[in-house]
């Protein structure tokens, strides 16, 4: 019989190599690439006897870690991609999205959680702080591709909103993921916890990830663009890989000084594109990037698959069935409705914004996190709510984004011609 190890590296070849063909092969057909791993990871998983269960409950270290690199490094994509300047009228879905939208999503979720499942405070506020935050890892059939020569025509206003509400709200969760862990640790009470939470894990940790955002951004720009000697001007001799160096040193920083890495990323991120901003560099960066981003989507996604099919799912009951898919089609569209009525957005846009707030990598960092850090004794239904929400949105949102978003851009074309 094989060695697991042997096993192990086939199935990573294959996987490698079918991560870099299935982009071009499945097209515009309504299947997208992570519901492909989702379903090879169960079946490899439930088939192969040698291959060890991935059970995140059982290694959370190590899907937190591996969890936390995936997001980090679709966050300085999706920052890359973005061309639009920053502005309040520019980027005003995406203000709505972040301000009402994600609120409302973890106060009925929280709702749902404590009055269909029958969670405890503390168990109910971690799986909305989960589930709130949109995806950045696996929604790339309705985000803005690689950046173009020209920034202000960068992706139409659904793929703008989905992109840059996603490169945000991951980083915004976490107040919700501390105030979570903060109430099963110190009970309810306000008093032993909501003075920290307010001034450390709110204001600190949020102003300090966009201060060391920008920060980073502007030195790494400096060095890319206008270094004084060639020598160190990085943008004349196209060196992807610096694209890594940029996360590391923005999320790094920020963790030092105990402010949200997830926000500098995205923010130094923002703020290397917004220098020369039609500079053929910056798709250098972010193709490095998206190949990176999407090795290792593939692992995350082939694990989850494979967890799924060994023991994570099992005991699923059907409220729990019953809140995931009321996540997916009642309380996200609903609360996006109720945010963009008015917006700028045109009455298909706003349908398609509602609808596609894919759930994915994101929200099992945030367990992962969660359970390590507090002191919950339900972590195995946490673990399920969230897993089915994941799988629900994979599935949902791989069958209808294609066809959606290829709708929306031929009725825009024609609207143009």
């Amino acid at each position: 019989m094989a060695e697991p190890a042997a096993v192990v590296y086939v199935a990573a070849g294959a996987a490698t190599l079918a991560a870099a063909l299935l982009p071009r092969l499945l097209g515009r057909a309504p299947v997208s690439m992570p519901m492909v791993f989702l379903a090879v990871g169960a079946c490899a998983f439930a088939a192969i006897g040698p291959l060890p269960a991935p059970d995140p409950r059982v290694h959370g270290s190590v899907t937190l870690h591996l969890a936390e690199l995936c997001v980090i490094i679709s966050l300085m994509g999706a920052g890359l991609a973005l061309g639009r300047p920053v502005g309040l009228r520019r980027w005003g879905t995406t203000w709505r999205l972040l301000g009402i939208t994600m609120p409302l999503t973890i106060l009925a979720v929280a709702v749902l959680g404590w009055a269909v499942l029958g969670l405890g405070a503390a168990a109910a506020l971690l799986v909305a702080a989960a589930i709130a935050p949109t995806d950045p890892v696996l929604a790339t059939e309705v985000q803005v591709g690689e950046p173009t020569e020209e920034p202000e025509q960068d992706g139409d206003e659904v793929r703008f909103s989905l992109t840059s509400e996603a490169g945000l709200n991951d980083g915004l969760a976490f107040p919700f993921t501390y105030a979570a862990v903060a109430v099963s640790v110190a009970g309810l009470a306000p008093g032993g916890w909501l003075g920290h939470w307010l001034a450390v894990d709110v204001v600190w940790r949020l102003v300090a990830g966009v201060v060391v955002g920008l920060a980073a951004g502007w030195l790494l720009r400096k060095l890319f663009f206008a270094a004084p000697s060639e020598r160190f001007r990085l943008a004349e001799h196209a060196e992807g890989f610096v694209a890594l160096a940029a996360t590391f040193l923005a999320y790094g920083a920020a963790e030092v000084v105990e402010g949200y890495g997830f926000v500098a990323v995205f923010v130094c991120a923002l703020t290397i594109r917004a220098g020369e901003r039609s500079h053929g560099y910056h798709r250098v960066l972010h193709q490095y990037v998206e190949q990176v981003e999407r090795m290792l989507t593939v692992l995350v996604i082939f694990l989850l698959g494979g967890a799924a099919a060994t023991g994570l799912l099992a005991g699923t009951t059907w409220r729990e069935v019953l809140v995931a898919l009321l996540v997916l089609v009642v309380v996200r569209p609903l609360t996006s409705v109720v945010a963009l009525a008015g917006s700028d957005a045109g009455p298909r846009e706003r349908a398609a914004i509602a609808v596609f707030g894919v759930r994915g990598v994101g929200s099992v960092f945030y367990v992962a996190y969660g359970l390590e850090a507090g002191d919950f004794v339900v972590g195995d239904q946490v673990w399920r709510v969230v897993a089915l929400v994941i799988i629900g949105s994979i599935v949902l949102h791989g069958v209808s984004a294609t066809p959606v978003m290829r709708r929306l851009d031929r009725i825009r074309d024609g609207s143009r011609a």
